[in-house]
């Protein structure tokens, strides 16, 4: 009886690290939250919990929304309209531009900067 050792299936995750700036209610958690929520329903996730942190009035958010497909994250410095987004999904039946229009338009942003990078096992391009 011969025995064959098979490697792992490939795994296709993406991760999209994107930069907005010009945007606005970068210090209003419950806005920051539905846009969260929001960006995961657009991008076909499952949302299983979303936990925020207020630095006050006037001052950023830090949050996550955790997917059974992975994460949405936001850390944000409403003094200079700048948030930083990071969405890390599996498969590509998940649309990680439709997330991020829904944050781009929610929080309003004038500019946006982006890249996606494939990572998981298998996987050795950046796109």
């Amino acid at each position: 009886m011969s025995r064959f050792v098979t490697s792992p299936p490939p795994y296709d995750g993406r991760h999209l690290i994107a930069d907005l700036h010009g945007c606005a209610r970068l210090d209003d958690a419950a806005h920051v939250e539905t846009v969260l929520r929001d960006a995961a329903a657009a991008a076909g996730a499952t949302v299983l919990d979303v936990r925020l942190h207020a630095f006050g009035p006037g001052q950023g958010v830090t949050g996550v929304a955790l997917l059974a497909e992975s994460h949405i994250s936001i850390h944000s410095w409403p003094e200079t309209g700048y948030a930083a987004i990071d969405c890390f999904l599996c498969g590509r039946a998940h649309d990680l531009d439709a997330a991020l229009a829904v944050i781009v338009a929610g929080l309003g942003a004038t500019r946006v900067d982006r890249q996606v990078i494939a990572r998981g096992y298998g996987v050795t391009q950046i796109r």
